[in-house]
């Protein structure tokens, strides 16, 4: 615990920093993010077993970044990236000797790469807010890009913070209540009901509270924070499923009592497109 608090110390004022500078500082750290989260992955699908191209399935991550960083949308630059990095982790794979090993290493590298190149997702969520109305509780702090992005990023920490709370302190009793208690041990041993639901009430609290304070209807917080909060968890439970396959229990040691890089942004990898997606339906 202590080094999990003196990493969050040191890993959260640079964070907010970022945040509230805005712009081409929050694509520059998930550029940063990226990278690292991408390496992370790529090795531990090598160590699950399949021969991937870590370098190219970097690049491809860090390409669907940059794609969503420029202000200047090429029509289908995002189905032409994966139709790029298919070719090329093609071509990569074709010097294996063994057909099954390039299949393996050619499928990998594009999952690899794509899996946490959805990040960008972020940057695009940011790109696509909507200005805040005057008068909004937020309007004279943050634009709509900022503001979005700190809510995405609150959402994704209420639901880890309500699962992990409720979860220790009433998991066992809800279990004996209920008949329900851990799901899907054979990826995470210690998901219970009753931290699913409280993961789930506290990101609809917080969602209701954020789309408040952007001046949005707060109601509809209760159609988009269960899936928001499930998306959190879905996206906590592939990079379990990850690990298991690779036989670790962190992505690296880069962050000391939090693991590594692809351990922290594991939830926002599956969350960012969800609200992207409600921003363009609803704000569109």
């Amino acid at each position: 615990m202590r080094e999990r608090a003196l990493s969050a110390a040191i890993l959260v004022p640079p964070l907010v920093i970022v945040l509230f500078l805005g712009g081409p500082w929050i694509a520059g750290l998930i550029l940063v993010a990226a990278g690292l989260g991408s390496l992370e992955a790529l090795r531990l699908i090598r160590s699950a077993g399949y021969p991937v191209l870590v370098g190219l399935g970097v690049v491809i991550s860090l390409a669907i970044v940059v794609d969503a960083a420029v202000p200047a949308d090429l029509a289908g630059s995002a189905a032409l990236l994966v139709a790029s990095a298919v070719i090329l982790a093609a071509v990569g794979a074709f010097v294996r000797l063994d057909p099954r090993d390039g299949l393996a290493g050619w499928v990998g590298t594009v999952f690899g790469g794509i899996y946490v190149g959805m990040l960008g997702s972020v940057v695009r969520l940011g790109n696509a807010a909507p200005d805040i109305p005057p008068g909004a509780p937020l309007a004279s702090l943050l634009d709509g890009q900022r503001a979005w992005v700190l809510i995405l990023v609150l959402s994704v920490w209420a639901y880890d913070t309500g699962a992990y709370l409720i979860g220790k302190t009433f998991g066992a009793r809800f279990g004996e209540a209920t008949g329900l208690t851990k799901f899907l041990t054979h990826l995470s041993p210690s998901k219970t009901y009753a931290g699913l639901f409280g993961g789930l009430v506290a990101t609809t609290v917080v969602l209701a509270i954020g789309l408040w304070a952007v001046g949005g209807p707060a109601w509809q917080a209760l159609l988009v924070g269960p899936i928001v909060g499930l998306a959190a968890q879905a996206g906590d439970l592939a990079e379990s499923m990850l690990k298991r396959a690779a036989g670790t229990k962190d992505s690296s040691q880069l962050i000391p009592g939090h693991g590594g890089v692809l351990d922290r942004i594991d939830s926002l990898l599956f969350v960012a497109p969800a609200v992207f997606l409600y921003l363009r339906v609803i704000f569109a």
